[in-house]
């Protein structure tokens, strides 16, 4: 039996698109619970706003399930934004980079409680103005794979070549605001190279697309699963 889990959403992402991904987690062996967000809970954020809201309902649920569980250590799954969120939740330095959060503690310090950050599509990187001061505060505190206890696992999915044709126009764009080249690789959000940290294990999935979608495989695919999860502790 593998440690408890929890699932971070991607952005504007619920918890009822993971119900699979949970369901095929615990027959590999790893209790799982999505953290149980509705689309109304980013609201707040959009715009490169504070992710308090979201860091909070994380942070409740990983307490409910340690308590739940009597596990001291969790593995914690980031699924698109969900993994630069998850970053912020393991560190040190008191997230108070917004006006809002002016006099609240915004400090988690989870990353004793983290045996495996698995990290899905996240773009990890972007050069999109409205995410620079969120990605910016992660990247300049927790460069890579930081913490020295946490085993980091980041799995990027290759299954779309960006390029400038009408069809290939949103997969090229996105691509490009993500990482400055949309002419590359990647799961027709994220490319490649904004999804792997330095210092972390990082895997390539081909064939995997970044969200759920009819007659295509993504992340939380039962048969795609077991290949990232056997990386969990």
């Amino acid at each position: 039996m593998g440690y408890p889990t929890v699932i971070l959403p991607g952005y504007f992402a619920g918890a009822a698109p993971y119900q699979t991904m949970e369901k095929t987690l615990a027959e590999l062996g790893f209790p799982s619970v999505t953290v149980p967000l509705s689309r109304w809970d980013w609201v707040p954020t959009v715009g490169g706003r504070s992710m308090g809201g979201i860091l909070e309902k994380l942070d409740q649920t990983v307490n409910q399930v340690m308590e739940t569980t009597g596990s001291d250590r969790i593995n914690l799954i980031g699924h698109s934004a969900g993994g630069w969120i998850a970053r912020i939740y393991l560190g040190e330095i008191p997230y108070t980079i917004h006006a809002k959060d002016t006099g609240k503690p915004m400090l988690w310090k989870a990353h004793p409680s983290v045996a495996t950050l698995m990290t899905l599509g996240t773009p990890h990187v972007s050069q999109e103005r409205w995410t620079l001061r969120n990605l910016n505060f992660v990247n300049d505190n927790y460069p890579g794979a930081f913490h020295p206890t946490v085993r980091y696992v980041c799995v990027a999915g290759k299954a779309v070549l960006g390029d400038r044709s009408l069809a290939g126009w949103f997969t090229y764009n996105s691509y490009l605001l993500t990482c400055g080249n949309g002419a590359c690789w990647g799961d027709e959000i994220t490319p490649i190279s904004a999804a792997h940290l330095e210092g972390a294990e990082n895997l390539i999935l081909d064939q995997v697309v970044h969200s759920p979608r009819p007659g295509k495989r993504w992340y939380g695919s039962p048969d795609i699963i077991p290949t990232w999860a056997a990386y969990l502790a």
